[in-house]
């Protein structure tokens, strides 16, 4: 009796004999690109994912301000010797900060557990599509509460930074300010 193979062993050794240069080891990459992530109690969200939520961390939220010379409050402060912050600069940037970290908080916390009832909708096979489409609205509208916190943070401390502070802040960060763009923001 002739062995069985699995269908996806013949999708491997064809992509092998198509393409002389992929490997096994690529085509179980493909195959499998979310191995693991199974055990995950919210899948679509990683240990550190919900660890960075409900810290009130940026979780790469802000980037569009960041990157583009509106710097971040956490940031600020962490970088404050170096800015030579003012005392009175420094108190209104924890300010911004403290405000801003407590609303991303609550907001994270909402946003984890609109993913769990994503999540849950799927597990116990309960997902329909007005129940999908319901969940996901939720989940993207606190997303994006979550984004214009994180957003706004940047928009309310870059006017307190001087121009010379903006420029120093970004090359602490690593970015480049020598290719003729403003990182300024506002001045």
């Amino acid at each position: 009796m002739a062995p069985i193979i699995p269908q996806k062993a013949f999708a491997i050794i064809g992509m092998c004999l198509c393409f002389p240069h992929f490997s096994y080891a690529q085509g179980a990459a493909l195959l499998q690109p979310y191995a693991g992530e199974e055990t995950r109690q919210i899948k679509s969200l990683s240990e550190k994912d919900v660890e960075d939520l409900q810290a009130g961390r940026g979780w790469g939220l802000a980037k569009p301000a960041e990157l583009n010379g509106y710097p971040g409050p956490a940031h600020v402060l962490e970088a404050a010797e170096d800015l030579q912050l003012s005392p009175e600069t420094r108190a209104r940037v924890e300010a911004i900060y403290a405000d801003m970290n407590a609303e991303a908080r609550r907001l994270g916390a909402l946003y984890i557990e609109a993913e769990l009832q994503l999540e849950n909708a799927f597990s116990d096979k309960s997902a329909e599509p007005e129940v999908l489409k319901r969940l996901l609205a939720d989940a993207e509208a606190l997303r994006a509460q979550l984004r214009q916190t994180h957003l706004e943070a940047h928009l309310e401390t870059a006017p307190l930074l001087t121009r010379h502070q903006k420029m120093l802040y970004a090359r602490l960060r690593g970015y480049d300010t020598g290719n003729g763009h403003d990182h300024g923001g506002h001045h």
